[in-house]
């Protein structure tokens, strides 16, 4: 079998920690081809997608002491170069670009939509991908979010304010923490909201701020609208931003309440893979373009999240209950 990973460049990526390489790694060990591109390294030609791709094995690797792997710093070598027929050559491609979706993301999900024409399998799909926006997707369920408000006035963040004395504002089309920003009722609230919204031209998520996530932000690993696995990230001590992962979680009642009312929408969606945000059972964000996580969280508690999500895909095993 094979599997190609459109991904950002190879050599960019971070071994010891990046999901991808998990789950490249993953597919190597159940016995799988591993190719790689780019998405400029894709094109259409009489309807089919092609793609001039890199047949890469991955060196070993071992657990560290924390969340990240040891592995030697040349951490692939090229085995073969090819150009394929990415539905009649592959089983399955694994969409991997990082946020944000922008044209380049937006044109690679068109061409992946050939693939799945041609009978091809992409994971996730890209159609999905382009009608599930990973920050407005959760504010389908409102009852099961913190307030939040999404808006390019500034006016609109400070009533927030007003309401909830404290909150997360972050862009639209954010990804990473970037720009994202902890506002309170305070003599800077009207200038940060001014900038956030740059000046009412930029639409943000304004979302009430939860005391809790200092007891821990859980990443819910949802495969298939099964959860596979739970980790618990906490803030560092100068920084209300969400850290690497650093324990196990428990999934309790909320989390499953969570994800029952999510799977529908995500199975309708063709989105296999997803990592939802979820502090205090209250939903913050579903990440469907790229889910990470399992990668670090197999390296810190053993688990091997990154082989279930390929077994799955790959050979339609089950998940335990």
């Amino acid at each position: 079998m094979s599997v190609l990973f459109v991904t950002d460049p190879l050599q960019g990526l971070h071994p010891d920690i990046d999901a991808s390489i998990g789950l490249m790694a993953a597919t190597q060990a159940i016995g799988s081809d591993v190719w790689g591109c780019g998405p400029e390294d894709l094109s259409v030609a009489t309807g089919r997608v092609r793609a001039r791709a890199t047949r890469i094995r991955l060196a070993d690797r071992h657990r560290g002491n924390d969340h990240r792997w040891v592995v030697e710093r040349d951490w692939w070598q090229e085995v073969d170069r090819r150009d394929l027929d990415v539905a009649a050559d592959t089983d399955l491609v694994m969409l991997r670009i990082d946020p944000p979706v922008d044209a380049r993301y937006l044109h690679t999900t068109y061409l992946l939509d050939l693939v799945e024409t041609h009978g091809g399998c992409v994971a996730n799909h890209p159609a999905g991908i382009r009608a599930l926006h990973e920050k407005l997707l959760a504010l389908q369920f409102p009852d099961l979010c913190p307030e939040t408000v999404v808006t390019a006035d500034p006016r609109e963040v400070l009533d927030l304010l007003s309401r909830v004395g404290r909150a997360v504002v972050k862009p639209v089309d954010g990804f990473a923490g970037l720009d994202a920003w902890l506002l309170g009722a305070d003599s800077c609230a009207r200038s940060l909201a001014e900038s956030a919204t740059l000046g009412g031209r930029r639409h943000v998520i304004a979302q009430a701020y939860l005391e809790d996530v200092r007891r821990g932000n859980k990443r819910l690993f949802v495969l298939d609208g099964d959860v596979v696995g739970a980790v618990l990230r906490r803030p560092a001590a100068d920084d209300f931003r969400i850290g690497p992962p650093m324990a196990q979680a428990e999934v309790d009642d909320d989390d499953r309440r969570i994800v029952a009312a999510l799977a529908p929408l995500l199975g309708a969606h063709g989105i296999s893979l997803a990592g939802l945000d979820v502090i205090a059972g209250r939903l913050i964000e579903v990440n469907v373009t790229c889910p990470g996580g399992m990668h670090k969280t197999d390296a810190l508690l053993g688990t091997d999240l990154s082989g279930a999500v390929m077994r799955r895909l790959l050979l339609t095993e089950s998940v335990p209950s």
